[in-house]
């Protein structure tokens, strides 16, 4: 058996930083990774999604381009192995950086193989058992495909390979109406893909408020995106060279089906219970705030922990744990405010809380609202849907959360967390003095109109 100082298992967001800050430091370090480095972010998520956003948007841009005053003649035509390869392209340029920074790095051994656990100290791939003081987790999470008849039975896509299918989608039929089901709507639509959503609740990105969910609705349904909402998809067959999904005792047939109903984390290979490891009843590892399980050696880091679903998130996993280990301490998933972005066109950033969680949490709450069409850049790129909105404890004058729906939302989001993170009061933020024209230039704006929150939410 090879016994090395720690073991990092999985190569996302945490494990190849992790690892090489480890290996820098002098400690014998295994990385374990049973696909590819680089992890969900890098391979399958947010680099190349983002990557075939852009290209959707450019089809969208020129098929609109009236609207700026530019004629394009004849039809805009989207080659899709063109769009791939430029996919794909990106993929293997980050993934090989990776590959040679990683590789290079003295004390680092990059295993390849399915890492499953011997006992609290041990790990064996395959054939082979290694050994280490501290083993750190981040096998990230998967999708998760529901109990529907038939399924299995017809060639379902996640958001794993739907990038990769050899011809445009005709008709997508998408099961699933939040984040990772809305960015493919959109995009598929503009690719020039028939586009349906399956939704199972009443309405789309549940977790966000209603105005939302609603502006989002409306911004989707305006480029032809259909949604079918309160039913549960029940079974799928294959009809010819389509496929049909019964929805609510209504058939929808589509080319091909997307399944974007939610993720999993990735544990089942790690046969956790022969160290001894908890999970929650989410089936997360379960973790203190300085990302240690049950088990005072084991670490877990990344989504697979439920403590953040994000590259970025996973990121600062990594520091946290380092920084305890290795580096100035203090540091805790306990500190972090959340923050996100939904990279629907026009994307949502978010930060801190909703106005749902804000009139949950018995505050004395203001908030500050302005629409897009009153925002100057919006107005000048011909982009005004949605909105601007900030919310601010009454009594200790911090900001608690902000929604920024709108062109650039998810950069100007950034002034508003950080002064959060500062623990300014929101004057600091209304006194800055913003750039003209952006739309960060607004947010002081924002701040001036500050009224008290509405018990309910309005109609």
């Amino acid at each position: 058996m090879n016994v090395f100082d720690d073991i990092v298992i999985g190569a996302g967001q945490s494990g190849p930083f992790l690892a090489q800050k480890l290996a820098a430091a002098g400690r014998r370090v295994a990385l374990v990774e049973r696909r590819w480095l680089g992890g969900t972010c890098v391979n399958d998520g947010c680099m190349p999604t983002k990557t075939m956003v852009a290209s959707a948007r450019a089809a969208w841009v020129a098929r609109n381009a009236a609207r700026w005053g530019v004629s394009i003649e004849g039809e805009v035509r989207v080659d899709w192995k063109v769009v791939q390869a430029r996919k794909n392209a990106i993929i293997h340029d980050s993934r090989s950086a990776l590959e040679s920074w990683l590789g290079s790095t003295e004390n680092l051994e990059i295993i390849e193989g399915t890492a499953a656990f011997a006992s609290p100290t041990e790990i064996e791939i395959g054939d082979r058992r290694i050994g280490a003081e501290r083993i750190f987790i981040n096998t990230g999470a998967r999708p998760v495909v529901p109990p529907i008849a038939g399924i299995a039975d017809v060639p379902y896509l996640t958001s794993e390979n739907v990038m990769d299918v050899a011809e445009r989608p005709l008709h997508l039929v998408i099961l699933g109406g939040s984040y990772i089901g809305l960015e493919f709507a959109q995009m598929f639509r503009r690719f020039g893909s028939d586009v349906t959503v399956v939704v199972r609740g009443d309405r789309i990105a549940p977790r966000e408020d209603d105005d939302v969910s609603a502006e989002i609705r409306r911004v989707l349904e305006g480029e032809g995106v259909s949604f079918v909402f309160g039913a549960d998809a029940t079974s799928a067959e294959r009809v010819g060279d389509s496929i049909a999904i019964t929805v609510g005792g209504e058939r929808i047939e589509g080319s091909h089906v997307l399944v974007a109903v939610g993720r999993a984390p990735a544990t089942t290979s790690l046969h956790l219970e022969r160290a001894g490891i908890a999970l929650d009843d989410r089936g997360y590892i379960r973790t203190d705030d300085t990302l240690r399980t049950n088990v005072a050696n084991i670490y877990a880091l990344g989504d697979v922990n439920g403590r953040g679903a994000f590259t970025h998130t996973s990121y600062d996993d990594f520091q946290i744990v380092f920084a305890n280990l290795l580096g100035e301490g203090g540091r805790s998933v306990a500190q972090r405010i959340p923050v996100y972005g939904l990279y629907v066109d026009p994307p949502l950033g978010r930060c801190g809380m909703n106005a749902r969680e804000a009139r949950a949490s018995g505050r004395r709450v203001l908030v500050g609202r302005r629409p897009m069409s009153r925002v100057g850049r919006a107005k000048e790129r011909g982009e005004t849907d949605g909105f601007m909105q900030i919310l601010v404890d009454a009594d200790t004058k911090q900001i608690l959360g902000a929604t920024i729906l709108g062109v650039e939302g998810d950069e100007a989001i950034h002034s508003i967390v950080d002064t959060m993170y500062s623990k300014a009061p929101y004057e600091v933020l209304m006194r800055a003095v913003h750039a003209h024209p952006t739309v960060s230039e607004l947010i002081p704006t924002v701040l001036e109109g500050l009224v008290p929150l509405e018990p309910t939410p309005p109609p």
